[in-house]
């Protein structure tokens, strides 16, 4: 009696192979697989997969896979340095102040304006010496697909100021500097902004909502005027219940656009070492997270706080924020915000995965941000800035 032949790994039919894909959240893991044989990578190319788990960009230049902790690199032009990015683009700063978007798969490129011109040209005050310290940019249309979106950066600095500034392929940048000499107004002085319905919006550091009208002038120049759309801020001061009113917090705002909602992300560090004369903030840890939406069916509208995401997950950060269904992402986490230290200026060189989780709003529980299994990398310093990606499955 003849043995059974038995088929080489090549012959695994594709809807295997899909299924064993669909296994791989992580974009390496499924590019190794792939690799095996030249069948498996064009029978790959068939399957229609979730989008692969986001990675973290560290200071040294490398990129962090999430949750297995494997380290990337993917090269990038020159000395430009990662201060930000927008979905699957990275946003490089040269040496010289040269500013682009860069697709780090695709390698693809579109120009910027040198944004640190443009903010120092609409400073209130040209002789005070303030230097940009975090960039946000934000897109009305995603870059694969409208490579001519409008571009919105916030520009905060060290001296308090917060510019916005529009970018658009083939016309100059326009900006406008939102704060009054050392003065600021509050509903002006921006922690974050984000496009909603088309629309631009920046929440305020007093919690306030303000809209962006972004237009022509009758040369065809883009120019942008501001109007208050929610002022009523009192519910917003008030601590979450498990928190303790006799101590002090820090709190961070992040502006999230999610499932046909504007989101206020609310963020809570503590101190735990009070009593410590360190200035690096090396004990401070986040200790709980609020989330609020903003109800604009009203003049002015007003903040609504919300419980849970339902089958929302939440990826906050300075420079990217982005919400996603779990069924959309293996791996993800539903109504979690995941989370990193990036709310430190750029001198402290901090470790983006020290202050770093997922917290659930069920429960109020923060766990690892990296799988049990992953071996947490060495901290670098280094001038990127960290920042979340969102690879496309382009292979």
């Amino acid at each position: 009696m003849k043995a059974a032949r038995s088929s080489p790994w090549s012959d695994l039919p594709p809807e295997i192979l899909g299924l064993l894909l669909e296994r791989l959240p992580s974009l390496p893991d499924r590019v190794r697989l792939r690799a095996v044989c030249h069948p498996w990578r064009s029978n790959a190319k068939l399957q229609s997969l979730p989008p692969p788990l986001p990675w973290l960009t560290l200071l040294n230049g490398t990129i962090l896979s999430i949750p297995d902790g494997k380290i990337i690199r993917m090269p990038v032009p020159g000395d430009a340095c990662c201060c930000g990015s927008i979905d699957n683009w990275l946003f490089l700063v040269q040496n010289d102040g040269g500013c682009s978007l860069m697709n780090p798969f695709s390698k693809a490129t579109l120009d910027l304006p040198k944004l640190a011109t443009v903010w120092r040209r609409d400073r209130f005050n040209a002789s005070e010496r303030s230097n940009p310290l975090f960039y946000k940019l934000v897109v009305s249309s995603p870059l694969d697909s409208s490579p001519e979106s409008l571009v919105a950066v916030l520009i905060l600095d060290d001296g308090n100021s917060s510019t916005i500034c529009i970018c658009q392929p083939a016309q100059p940048p326009v900006a406008t500097n939102l704060s009054r000499g050392k003065r600021m107004e509050p509903s002006l002085y921006l922690a974050d902004v984000a496009f909603f319905n088309g629309k631009l919006y920046g929440v305020a550091f007093g919690n306030e909502l303000v809209i962006f009208e972004i237009g022509y002038d009758l040369g065809s120049k883009l120019k942008i005027s501001a109007t208050e759309c929610i002022n009523s801020v009192d519910d917003l001061w008030d601590l979450p219940q498990y928190l303790s009113s006799e101590e002090v917090y820090i709190e961070r705002e992040y502006l999230v656009q999610c499932c046909g909602r504007l989101l206020q992300v609310k963020r809570f560090i503590h101190n735990d070492r009070p009593c410590s004369r360190s200035i690096s903030f090396e004990h401070h840890r986040t200790v709980a997270f609020e989330v609020f939406e903003a109800d604009l069916s009203t003049n002015p509208g007003q903040w609504r706080r919300i419980n849970k995401l339902g089958s929302q997950a939440l990826f906050v950060g300075k420079h990217c924020s982005k919400s996603f269904t779990s069924e959309e992402y293996n791996g993800v986490q539903a109504d979690c915000i995941y989370f990193m230290c990036d709310y430190l200026p750029p001198v402290y060189a901090v470790n983006p995965l020290r202050d770093s989780g997922v917290y659930n709003m069920r429960n109020g529980m923060i766990t690892p941000l990296l799988s049990q299994t992953a071996a947490v990398p060495q901290h670098h310093g280094g001038n990127w800035r960290p920042t979340w990606i969102f690879p496309s499955d382009p292979i």
